[in-house]
């Protein structure tokens, strides 16, 4: 997926500029709650203690492994799983876990958008599972396959034109920002530290 956007660490739209937006120079991030996620916050306190005891989709790829959870420790179910899931369940499942995470009401939520195929998001496993271990009091990081029909709508909705792209999101789901076209590794990882500061707790 390739993109002419700016190699910015990470963009942002303020609440004005959903007046003031020009039409010869669209903003690159568009932040309305799209309506799937409405039926997804309302659903989620429903299944939440489900989602628990459920395994994250397994993998498309036998090298890409899925760490991130919503808020729910899907890595060790995941090793449970036995067949192969089909798109619509694996889809089902990375949605429900956005639903679950929607839910908890935690200060934010990262959506991961990847390719099964994309090395480099395979190369950001380890980083994101240990970023949401060491955030997990206030942050939940969920996966979206980019390649997965079933995500179309937030595809189409975030302008989702590469991968890995990450998208922050409220304690409410409105979008906030999303990190830019990935140049390197290095690049991806100052994008998601610049997404985390903005929503950091302040301890005092």
């Amino acid at each position: 997926m390739d993109s002419t956007s700016k190699n910015s660490p990470f963009c942002l739209k303020w609440p004005w500029d959903v007046h003031n937006q020009n039409p010869k120079n669209p903003l690159p991030c568009t932040f309305e709650t799209p309506w799937l996620f409405k039926p997804f916050k309302n659903l989620g306190s429903g299944v939440f203690n489900f989602i628990q005891n459920i395994s994250k989709p397994e993998p498309l790829s036998p090298k890409f492994n899925l760490q991130s959870n919503g808020g729910v420790n899907q890595n060790n179910t995941l090793k449970l799983v036995k067949k192969k899931l089909t798109p619509t369940e694996q889809a089902e499942l990375e949605q429900s876990a956005l639903a679950c995470a929607l839910a908890s009401e935690k200060e934010a939520t990262v959506i991961e958008f990847y390719s099964p195929k994309c090395r480099l998001c395979n190369s950001l496993v380890n980083f994101v599972t240990e970023v949401e271990n060491r955030n997990s009091d206030w942050l939940n990081i969920v996966m979206a396959d980019a390649e997965n029909d079933q995500w179309l709508p937030e595809l189409l909705h975030y302008d989702i034109k590469y991968v890995p792209c990450f998208v922050l999101l409220d304690k409410n789901g409105r979008a906030l920002a999303k990190t830019g076209v990935p140049s390197s590794r290095l690049h991806v990882l100052a994008g998601v530290s610049h997404l985390l500061k903005m929503r950091h707790p302040q301890h005092k």
